[in-house]
């Protein structure tokens, strides 16, 4: 098989979806890797690192699309990378196609076989969502931390306080992955920190690993409103696997907090969770709403482009080794994780979800196979 390796172009996207090791594991087993030139600069990773590997450099993201079977990236296609995508070829990487309208009628357009990282389920578990979601937790809780300071048009109050002084109230909605890491960086920190979450077991659980100052709270309306209301840092932790984000913190909620008050949403790539939220860049990431610093940036991990790329990679790669190996149709029927991943395939939606959020049509993999 071919896989092609590109430049992520979305704005201060630094991560690069296959590393050196990944090239070779795949060139001594005879497929062939085309790679960007510059792909994993923004990683680290020169160029000389991945012909090493055993990569073929190739100048143009067009050359590399061109001939490719499978197509391995980060983020979604952007609409200048749309008339790329040929048919039948194998897009793999994050699509949060519940969120975007626009990429997947683009995606069924071009009769692409699209496999989303986020939906690959295991044992319960989200494997190739987990480690973005531990590190955008972690840095939800470092940004929201910064965005509280007066220059940066927060309310000037240092997380953690000092002795005298008391700590910030830190609101997490959500209790998995996201909110669990943003929790631990968070009581870490000093600040006081309520955990809110449906799941009953899953509170039990958190309030068992935590240390004394999280707090856990049965999450409802009741609840969310009067926590978000007396919060210094609200963030938004919520998922639904390949569905957009419920909206949980109305625009009311918002106007109730105090001035310079901070929210993070870490959900907005799935439409997030705050009413009020809406995606920005690294570039331009905070804007007010009713005195409250809003930070929606989609691609938080892309900041920290060598720490996200390396804990990426070495949850994907055994995903691409096994389409490499076996061809898309055998790989499917083979891993079932893998048939949870496929969200389109030859233009038509096959992830429910989906269809269901746009009212387009579902057609059951099964039948395409």
């Amino acid at each position: 098989m071919i896989i092609g390796i590109v430049k992520e172009i979305k704005k201060n996207e630094c991560r690069v979806s296959m590393v050196p090791s990944g090239v070779e594991s795949l060139v001594k087993k005879g497929h062939k890797v085309l790679v960007e030139k510059s792909a994993g600069c923004g990683s680290g990773i020169t160029d000389r690192d991945y012909s090493n590997a055993g990569a073929i450099m190739k100048k143009t993201p067009k050359e590399i699309f061109a001939i490719s079977d499978m197509i391995v990236k980060v983020k979604e296609p952007l609409p200048q990378e749309f008339p790329l995508i040929r048919q039948n070829q194998i897009v793999f990487t994050y699509f949060h196609f519940a969120a975007d309208v626009k990429l997947t009628k683009a995606l069924v357009e071009r009769k692409a076989i699209a496999v989303a990282y986020e939906t690959i389920e295991e044992r319960g578990t989200l494997p190739l969502l987990t480690p973005m979601s531990e590190i955008a937790g972690r840095m939800a809780v470092q940004e929201g931390a910064k965005y509280l300071e007066k220059p940066m048009m927060g309310k000037g109050v240092l997380l953690g306080g000092v002795p005298g002084v008391a700590p910030c109230k830190v609101v997490i909605i959500g209790g998995g992955i996201v909110g669990t890491n943003a929790a631990k960086m968070a009581s870490g920190l000093g600040a006081h920190v309520t955990i809110l979450d449906v799941n009953l077991d899953r509170l039990r659980y958190l309030d068992d690993i935590m240390p004394k100052n999280v707090t856990t709270l049965m999450a409802n309306s009741y609840t969310i409103r009067e926590q978000v209301k007396n919060a210094d840092l609200v963030i938004g932790a919520v998922l639904i696997k390949g569905a957009k984000a419920p909206v949980l913190v109305t625009r009311q909620m918002i106007a109730s907090m105090a001035p310079g008050s901070v929210i993070v949403d870490v959900a907005v790539d799935q439409g997030g969770c705050i009413e009020t939220i809406h995606a920005t860049t690294h570039n331009d990431p905070v804007y007010i709403v009713n005195g409250v610093v809003h930070y929606g940036v989609a691609n938080m991990p892309g900041a920290v482009g060598r720490t996200s790329t390396f804990a990426l990679t070495n949850a994907t790669f055994p995903y691409i080794q096994k389409i490499a190996d076996e061809g898309i149709k055998k790989a499917i029927k083979k891993y079932p994780p893998l048939a949870l991943g496929v969200n389109m395939y030859s233009g038509k939606i096959t992830y429910k979800a989906v269809s269901e959020t746009f009212g387009m049509e579902y057609t059951p993999l099964e039948q395409l196979l």
